[in-house]
């Protein structure tokens, strides 16, 4: 074989080399819009967490639009993120919701996959059955009749409770019933609940010991919001360190801001899950 030959078939295999692997780099796209949440009115995922065949492809903000380097058939999952305790650095896939999966997605270089996950709650979950919508009889909180109403002029979903404190009123403060079997040992443990309010208010955790004994235990401050928004408050360390304890109330505290005429926070939709 003389020179000429090995040089031509190099160069063959050269450009074959170059096709491939530049095939390989030409990525495809996935879209995606808003989740849905089955079955419920309201929910704050603000995060894509893509797996394809279970390895972590990224975090996207939504909507988003990114570039994926796979080709062929693969397994594609989506999970829901939330920002933990509504805090922007502290972003997780949210444990109680489901994942959005399709078991042979197809990736085709300069393609784009839109979707729209639907996700739900996860049928291991558990939603309070102490919940608070504010649209049935009674009420399960325990409120202050001097600052506390139901109203529905500017509804999210039907009723909303509204706290108030206007002229001497210094604090206020509305608790859940009690959980006595919430789950501990690092168990996840939430409280959702939609607000809109002029002011901040302190969510927090009453865990009751035997012999009467209370240990009040200050969780987070939730600040102005001027539109509904839902927030996922995470109580897990909170009522995992509550060892020995009998039960748990949640509470919701104000107090006066006198540079405003009144401070109002509006609240729907509360729930634990676990």
């Amino acid at each position: 074989m003389n020179i000429n030959r090995i040089i031509a078939i190099l160069l063959i295999i050269s450009i074959i080399s170059c096709k491939k692997s530049s095939d390989n780099d030409i990525p495809s796209y996935i879209t995606i819009g808003n989740f849905t949440l089955d079955g419920n009115s309201t929910h704050n995922i603000t995060d894509a967490w893509v797996y394809i065949d279970d390895n972590l492809q990224g975090v996207y903000e939504i909507p988003a639009n990114f570039p994926v380097l796979a080709q062929g058939s693969h397994k594609l999952r989506v999970k829901a993120g939330i920002k933990d305790n509504g805090i922007a650095g502290n972003r997780i896939p949210y444990p109680f919701y489901s994942s959005y999966i399709i078991d042979e997605q197809t990736f085709n270089p300069e393609t784009t996959i839109s979707i729209t996950p639907v996700v739900s709650y996860l049928e291991n979950a558990t939603l309070d059955d102490k919940a608070e919508d504010f649209d049935g009889n009674g009420l399960n909180l325990e409120t202050d009749s001097a600052t506390f109403s139901i109203d529905d002029e500017m509804p999210l979903d039907g009723n909303y409770g509204v706290i108030t404190l206007a002229d001497s009123i210094l604090l206020t403060e509305l608790t859940t019933k009690e959980f006595s079997d919430l789950p501990q040992a690092g168990a996840p443990v939430y409280l959702e609940l939609d607000y809109k309010c002029n002011t901040q208010f302190l969510v927090g955790v009453y865990i009751n010991f035997p012999q009467s004994s209370i240990l009040q235990k200050d969780l987070l401050w939730v600040r102005p919001k001027d539109e509904w928004n839902k927030i996922y408050i995470n109580l897990t360390s909170t009522i995992s360190e509550g060892v020995g304890a009998d039960s748990f109330k949640i509470f919701i505290g104000m107090q006066r801001d006198f540079t405003m005429e009144s401070n109002t926070i509006h609240l729907d939709n509360l729930r634990i899950v676990y």
